[in-house]
């Protein structure tokens, strides 16, 4: 199996393995005992935060570890929102649903909630946001970085200077993003940040929300004090070990990740050009260098989904948390029913080679021919 489907989740890296091995066998300790081996424990939960909080240009301290993107997300909205005034929330249409159901929950608190338009290249409609924030009483807004299904890049930087004018907090979900692009915290002005392991060839299982130091934030678990109060629970030792070990292969290779991803892409889309009616998804945005998201004529996404998979091809319509579903993110650009219905994405990986984009080319043509064929019978 050639697994392209790496925006839902990555292999995971043999150096990084190798990272958690100690803390999976013989150091086993609980970070919060005071005996030696809940300090070597706690020594390593430490280093952890350092490596995740210097992939995003932080410092430790604002860094709480979760137990992945969800959650992260999850804390950033509800854990916000509770020490706050009841007012306004502006989410983009096309953010993660670990965004978009807890914005949907605070709707059901006495909050206002509105869904900020993007065009059809997924790019969010900043007049809309203006106008929305000159209505006054907006406490959040979040806007992800760059989204899972598309990989169109978001202008962070420029949603960051309109929404603190009007004092209100920015939360970004920089969950696909971090270790495919460049995610600097003071270049891109936001107060919280949202990141994931597994995204970038950690383990499953850990997460952080990145928070401003100056940030009041509610907990959404509590307990046994964790995480400077904000996320009771005994940390997993091995995961967090893993993470680290991730964020800091991911900041030192970051450069020749990006160039051979991006390279691997400009091969795949030359490939996908070659084929009838093949349209690409967003093509002119600026994108993640390793997404591709297109529709064939005439199929059904799901069908093409498992048509490719019998050729030994994983990949995905959308987001892994919708699959099977209609993409709101085409939805929200405003795609043509068809190309909604029939978007499929590949997302490449750093073990990921030109041969299998090769070998995944001609298989997509194969299907595309027979369905010809078919059709002209």
């Amino acid at each position: 199996m050639t697994y392209f489907d790496n925006n839902a989740t990555t292999p995971l890296d043999a150096r990084v393995r190798e990272a958690m091995r100690p803390y999976l066998d013989e150091r086993f300790g609980n970070a919060s005992s005071l005996h030696r081996a809940g300090r070597l424990a706690r020594n390593a939960v430490d280093a952890a935060r350092a490596q995740v909080a210097a992939l995003v240009g932080a410092t430790p301290e604002q860094v709480v570890f979760t137990s992945g993107g969800t959650e992260a997300d999850n804390l950033a909205l509800a854990g916000t929102t509770a020490t706050l005034p009841l007012g306004r929330v502006l989410v983009s249409a096309v953010e993660h649903s670990a965004v978009l159901g807890p914005a949907r929950r605070l709707a059901g608190q006495g909050w206002e909630v509105v869904e900020l338009p993007v065009d059809g290249a997924c790019r969010l409609d900043l007049g809309s946001l203006d106008a929305e924030l000159a209505r006054g009483a907006v406490r959040l807004v979040s806007v992800m970085l760059a989204n899972n299904e598309t990989g169109v890049l978001q202008e962070i930087a420029e949603v960051a200077a309109r929404v603190h004018r009007c004092g209100a907090l920015l939360h970004v979900d920089a969950v696909q993003a971090a270790g495919k692009v460049a995610v600097d915290l003071g270049a891109l002005g936001c107060d919280l940040l949202s990141l994931s392991a597994h995204k970038l060839h950690g383990p499953q299982g850990a997460g952080a929300l990145v928070v401003d130091r100056a940030l009041a934030l509610a907990p959404l678990i509590v307990g046994g004090g964790q995480e400077r109060g904000l996320r009771g629970g005994t940390e997993p030792l091995a995961a967090l070990v893993g993470f680290g070990a991730a964020a800091e292969l991911a900041a030192a290779e970051l450069e020749a990740r990006g160039a051979a991803l991006g390279a691997l892409r400009e091969r795949l889309e030359r490939a996908l050009a070659t084929i009838a009616g093949c349209v690409l998804v967003a093509a002119d945005a600026p994108r993640l260098p390793n997404t591709v998201q297109f529709a064939l004529p005439g199929f059904d996404g799901t069908a093409l989904v498992m048509a490719l998979d019998r050729k030994g091809f994983a990949v995905a319509t959308g987001s892994a948390c919708h699959s099977g579903r209609r993409s709101h993110v085409l939805i929200a650009m405003g795609l043509p029913e068809a190309q909604a219905q029939g978007a499929v994405r590949v997302s490449l990986g750093c073990q990921n080679r030109a041969a299998e984009v090769d070998a995944f080319a001609v298989a997509l043509s194969q299907i595309a021919a027979a369905r010809a064929g078919a059709s002209a019978g």
